[in-house]
């Protein structure tokens, strides 16, 4: 069935001059009107106007399709650049705060490590101090004893000497005891002579 020009370009989605330009083109034979002298587009023409219009169309979609690529592909290589910056940016951070974990940890070790020898420090002066302590305390139990011991002597010494004041004192008193003995008889013998003197002189004072 014949169609008109506008009918055909709107199933070609082309417009009106597109399709009125290829059908005065067409051969005489080819063009037709209507009793009312519309132009009317026979099948033949049809299909000579439809590979008329495709070739142009395909052209065109494969420019506009090439464009397309072409703008797609800046994009991505815009897109990739952009995502391998990002990842540089985040390798660089990241290498950033390995670096800083890896200076924390390192700093914790010779916190640790300081500590740690402070500790055995401490430990080894604590020992010193207990044996120290027992040293003295020992030390200390033997002056006590030597005390002791000089205290027990100093008693016995003591105790020995005034045994041998009191043996000297009773060994005196033994001897004046018997000395005094001594004397008292030769005080009777003076009382016994002077009786005898007194009549000695009185027999001599008779002459």
């Amino acid at each position: 069935m014949p169609k008109t020009i506008r009918e055909l370009a709107d199933e070609l989605k082309v417009s009106k001059q597109t399709i009125q330009y290829h059908y005065q083109r067409l051969p005489t034979k080819n063009r037709q009107k209507d009793s009312q002298g519309t132009n009317m587009i026979s099948l033949t023409a049809e299909r000579i106007i439809r590979d008329k219009v495709a070739k142009p169309l395909v052209a065109k979609t494969q420019q506009t399709g090439s464009k397309k690529v072409t703008k797609t592909s800046k994009e991505n290589n815009e897109l990739i650049a952009t995502l391998r910056r990002e990842i540089e940016d985040l390798k660089s951070q990241r290498d950033k705060q390995l670096a800083t974990k890896d200076q924390q940890i390192s700093s914790k070790d010779r916190q640790l490590d300081h500590l740690t020898k402070l500790i055995d420090q401490q430990q080894q002066l604590q020992l010193a101090i207990v044996t120290e302590n027992r040293q003295l305390k020992e030390h200390v139990q033997k002056l006590s004893g030597f005390v002791e011991t000089s205290r027990s002597n100093q008693k016995v010494q003591s105790t020995d000497s005034n045994l041998s004041t009191e043996n000297n004192s009773i060994q005196n008193m033994d001897r004046n005891d018997k000395q005094v003995k001594k004397n008292v008889p030769q005080s009777d013998n003076i009382q016994k002579d002077a009786p005898r003197n007194k009549v000695h002189k009185n027999w001599w004072h008779f002459w």
